[in-house]
């Protein structure tokens, strides 16, 4: 610790002494709300950050979940012969149609909550007959 360094140490430390106890005390009340209030923005703002954006970089918006919700289903044997729409609005997804077994539209389900940017899957697939191609 330099010379100056030391100056200051003691001075704040003295002006504490020279406040009184009441005043120090909602000194010490602001600091601690205001601590709080920035280490909340802080966190709503990395919150929105991570809901805007995709970990490449890409904005999440309905559409982009739509796309990936898809291209996730192509290729999974549990999903094969089904016919699955895909709808999505304020990134909660709205999954309609047919799959041909319960493990199926448990597997939907499931592949919807794991895209990024998906807040809430609701699951109203039925199990029904293969789709006629």
């Amino acid at each position: 610790m330099n010379v100056t360094t030391k100056v200051v140490a003691v001075i704040a430390v003295a002006a504490l002494y020279a406040v009184p106890a009441s005043a120090q005390e909602k000194i010490k009340e602001g600091a601690e709300a205001t601590k709080d209030a920035v280490v909340q923005g802080t966190k709503t703002a990395v919150d929105a950050t991570k809901a805007g954006f995709s970990k490449t970089g890409e904005e999440i918006t309905d559409a982009w979940i739509t796309t990936h919700v898809h291209a996730r289903f192509v290729g999974e044997t549990l999903l094969k012969d089904s016919d699955i729409n895909v709808d999505t609005d304020k990134h909660v997804v709205t999954l309609k149609g047919t799959v041909t077994a319960r493990a199926g539209r448990t597997r939907a389900g499931n592949i919807a909550k794991q895209i990024e940017g998906v807040h809430k899957v609701i699951n109203r697939l039925t199990v029904g007959p293969k789709v006629k191609s």
